[in-house]
């Protein structure tokens, strides 16, 4: 606590105030300090019975508080909150205040309306062996004709109309191992291109896809896709609709991509970011910790000897 502005006392004064009165005596030492003999007698018998750590300031609050909540009605507004009342409500209807009804929810660890609800446990599943399933999806990039106001800092370093290029991606459940091309939009014919390059680019590495897993978006659904899916031999599920969290290994490499290579530097147009992006993923594939791996890179699951085919 602190002491209020008007205090005739600090815990310095106190400290010489219990000197004075061994030097020169109790009456002489109150007098000296301005105070009256009662409020000395009062610190000497603290510092007697407790030290000099009983010379700083105490708290006011009482040690024990009535309550008015007896034990039937703390149960009640517990109930009343699990049935997911509000505060104001449930004090209006046992007639207490809302800071009584407050404490006693805080006290019982239900302040707030989401520790009524158990957390919904993460489903987490990965495939045996790569090629098993293969994860796929689109991200709309937007395409760099000079260097934007956002990397100089010029509100003049400004392209309208520059339009937008996609990057198509994929990688294995098992391995982690990802596979991008950026192509010029997305539509069934690009999807369809896309799917073909990756399982040659995964064949080469000793990996053959068995299942695909993708959006519900046009094109994946689209009658040339599934062609080309059967052809390919490969068995293609979809992810629920509005829960990208199905396909989340996708989603969460498309971040990576994001901020370690399309938007992990500034680049001078987007033929230039199309150029470094082998290398991102070399760098990605076999050198780059996976903390789902161990912080081993994707290239430790990878049957074989595929370093030298990931690292060019």
């Amino acid at each position: 606590m602190n002491s209020h502005k008007n205090a005739r006392l600090t815990f310095e004064g106190r400290k010489l105030l219990i000197e004075r009165i061994a030097r020169i005596g109790l009456m002489p030492a109150a007098k000296a300090a301005g105070i009256s003999e009662r409020t000395a007698r009062k610190w000497l018998k603290r510092f007697t019975e407790h030290g000099l750590a009983s010379l700083y300031d105490r708290s006011s609050r009482p040690q024990t508080t009535r309550t008015t909540c007896d034990s039937a009605l703390c149960l009640r507004i517990e109930q009343l909150r699990r049935h997911r009342m509000p505060m104001r409500a449930i004090a209006r209807v046992v007639g207490r205040s809302v800071s009584t009804v407050s404490r006693l929810l805080a006290r019982l660890g239900l302040s707030s309306l989401r520790a009524l609800e158990p957390a919904i446990p993460v489903v987490r599943y990965e495939r045996q062996s790569p090629g098993e399933l293969l994860h796929m999806d689109t991200k709309k990039l937007g395409r760099i004709a000079v260097t934007g106001h956002r990397a100089s800092g010029d509100p003049r370093d400004h392209t309208r109309g520059a339009g937008w290029e996609f990057a198509h991606v994929a990688i294995d459940d098992h391995s982690r191992v990802g596979f991008v091309q950026v192509l010029a939009d997305e539509r069934k014919s690009s999807a369809v291109e896309f799917l073909k390059a990756a399982v040659t680019h995964y064949a080469a590495l000793g990996v053959k896809i068995e299942r695909l897993i993708t959006d519900n978006g046009s094109a994946y659904r689209s009658g040339l896709f599934a062609r080309t899916c059967q052809a390919l031999g490969i068995k293609h599920s979809f992810t629920k609709p509005y829960r990208p969290q199905t396909n989340g290994k996708a989603e969460r490499f498309i971040q990576t991509c994001l901020r370690e290579w399309a938007y992990g530097r500034v680049w001078a147009n987007s033929a230039e970011r199309t150029a470094w992006l082998p290398a991102f993923l070399s760098y990605y594939n076999a050198r780059r910790p996976h903390s789902a791996l161990g912080q081993k890179p994707p290239a430790s699951r990878l049957g074989g000897n595929n370093l030298l085919q990931l690292d060019t």
